[in-house]
């Protein structure tokens, strides 16, 4: 049975995630900071699929200790990492001019530093192991730039290009690293106006977890064994648009 590694799995994309592989007959580890939180996540999971299936591991992937006792408890309970969905993240608005230094390290802390540092914890597993898939979450925010939002921007651009370099660096390895980049998506951390997004639309909507997570599936699964380096927008078409106004 493969097993996968899903930071930020209890709640919106990486819950759906989990959900979807566990569907699909993995193992799934779920990562995240609220451990109440989580452990109801864990109950839940256990009694739709199986206690075997599932494990949750508190941490702070923005930790180097966490990251290393997240490997060392994974690896004693499934043995090896199939793939890996490094999904947490964190949303800070405000222009450069009003953006704290505090905010800044912040987001870079936990989506870029969380990213590296949950990457190198597994990678020499996928190394020993030949194979693997690491898909990191960046955002259409990573492809193009947004108003009053320049710390994400800058973090999830930056998970575009490591992902391209880690794809350079691992494919002699045979491990695939590709990024998915959800658009508007309706979770939790979406509290601006869904309709008013939805007009950027050409399906007029904002997107679901659920549609995020077939996308993370399919670049993890043998369907995609060709595919490594890229960047897979799930937006509903957000940003094909200048922006040209009707």
């Amino acid at each position: 049975m493969q097993t996968v590694v899903i930071t930020g799995g209890t709640s919106g994309i990486g819950l759906a995630t989990a959900e979807l592989f566990l569907t699909h007959g993995w193992n799934a580890v779920i990562i995240g900071r609220n451990e109440q939180k989580g452990q109801q996540v864990e109950k839940q999971l256990a009694a739709k699929y199986s206690p075997k299936q599932v494990a949750f591991i508190q941490a702070d992937i923005s930790q180097a200790a966490d990251v290393e006792r997240v490997k060392q408890e994974t690896l004693a309970k499934f043995k090896s990492v199939d793939a890996l969905v490094n999904n947490a993240g964190i949303v800070i608005h405000g222009e450069l001019h009003e953006t704290s230094e505090q905010d800044w390290d912040q987001i870079f802390a936990v989506d870029v530093k969380g990213t590296f540092l949950v990457s190198k914890a597994f990678v020499p597993t996928m190394i020993k192991q030949g194979h693997g898939s690491i898909i990191n979450i960046s955002s259409v925010s990573g492809m193009a730039g947004d108003r009053a939002m320049v710390a994400y921007n800058a973090a999830k651009g930056a998970i575009i290009n490591m992902t391209r370099a880690m794809a350079i660096d691992y494919g002699k390895n045979n491990i695939r690293v590709n990024v998915v980049a959800p658009g508007p998506t309706n979770t939790p951390l979406f509290h601006q106006d869904k309709q008013k997004f939805a007009k950027n639309s050409p399906l007029n909507r904002i997107v679901e977890p659920e549609e995020v997570a077939a996308a993370i599936y399919f670049v993890a699964s043998p369907a995609a064994s060709a595919i490594t380096g890229e960047t897979i927008p799930v937006t509903a078409g957000f940003e094909i648009s200048t922006g040209q106004p009707m």
